[in-house]
């Protein structure tokens, strides 16, 4: 199977991309490598798969239209992994246009390639961000998401909607994939985990948000790529049991389907912190801060849908994630 991965050089990119190939399939990847973080990560983790056999890297923009067009024209792709985006929801209030530009058009060069050289499934990335402002625990996705409270998710609602609009209309499979707080080894710096193992390690005070009382449903980076590979093998379909008369969200009479990837173990930010700190063996310097901008309070994943879909139960528990990790930045930064 020859697929195409969208942001291959990234977090949840690299670690599909050897998934895939190291179960044979042919596997292409695009990314536009930008400074949103260090490219020199991104190129690490490029260097990781490019000597893979079966493996091949174009460095290219989903924002730009007659490239993406011209690759598909070219490679005849059998299923697609959308995971480029302009990612983070704070970045998002002060750079608006680059989630515009990636995130909506480049969602929608994707779309359109995909109906102009028929794939067999699309699968993408959502957000759990599309949650917004819902108090409601745990998110499911019967769960209206009208109000979110950051661009970032107002662009992943944008995109399961645009992808809807597909699938009815072309009958183009798509599968939408709400992440929940991933983290795990060759992560993104922006993240937390990440931010906070660097400053520990420094000596550096860490920034505590809403004085500590946050709680997030974090997700191993194995987990959540259990869960794209064992959807991008079950092409979506209609769902029987939809009703024009009562519709569900996240259900559609269209080849459609979204499903929560998350832990289903939220924690608050306390014990986040406890499991960096018991990982790296040292104390974090805390500083505490107000709630910010386009942040919400807390997160929890129902993943009962994707249970039923693919047989997958995620869990994988914090400290052992975390810990692989700080081993990981430990040997990545020779420290």
């Amino acid at each position: 199977m020859k697929v195409l991965i969208t942001g291959a050089a990234g977090f949840i990119g690299m670690h599909v991309a050897e998934r895939l190939l190291a179960r044979g399939d042919e596997v292409v990847g695009i990314d536009n490598l930008n400074d949103y973080y260090d490219p020199a990560l991104k190129q690490a983790r490029l260097a990781r798969l490019s000597p893979q056999p079966g493996f091949r890297f174009q460095r290219l923009d989903v924002a730009d239209r007659a490239g993406v067009e011209a690759l598909f024209a070219a490679e005849r792709f059998d299923r697609v992994v959308h995971l480029a985006a302009q990612a983070g929801v704070r970045y998002s209030i002060t750079h608006p246009h680059a989630y515009g530009e990636s995130n909506l058009s480049g969602f929608l060069n994707i779309l359109e390639a995909c109906r102009q050289h028929p794939v067999a499934h699309l699968v993408y990335a959502s957000s759990s961000s599309v949650y917004g402002g819902n108090t409601k625990m745990p998110f499911s996705e019967a769960d209206a998401v009208d109000h979110p409270v950051s661009l970032y998710a107002a662009t992943k609602k944008a995109n399961e909607l645009m992808a809807h609009t597909y699938s009815h209309l072309y009958r183009l499979p798509t599968t939408g994939l709400r992440f929940f707080t991933v983290y795990g080894p060759w992560g993104r710096p922006d993240m937390a985990y990440f931010s906070f193992t660097r400053k520990i390690l420094a000596g550096e005070p860490i920034p505590v948000f809403n004085e500590g009382r946050m709680q997030r449903d974090f997700t191993y980076i194995d987990d959540i790529v259990d869960g794209v590979v064992a959807v991008l093998d079950k092409p979506a379909t209609p769902a029987e049991a939809y009703d024009p008369g009562a519709p569900h969200p996240g259900l559609s009479n269209a080849p459609y389907r979204i499903f929560n990837i998350g832990n289903q173990d939220p924690l608050p930010l306390g014990e986040f912190i406890a499991a960096i700190e018991a990982a790296l063996g040292r104390e974090a310097v805390k500083q505490y801060l107000p709630m910010q901008p386009g942040d919400v309070v807390a997160t929890s994943a129902d993943v009962s849908a994707l249970a039923a879909w693919t047989g997958l139960n995620p869990g994988t528990p914090l400290r052992q994630g975390i810990q692989r990790f700080a081993d990981w930045y430990r040997d990545y930064h020779r420290i």
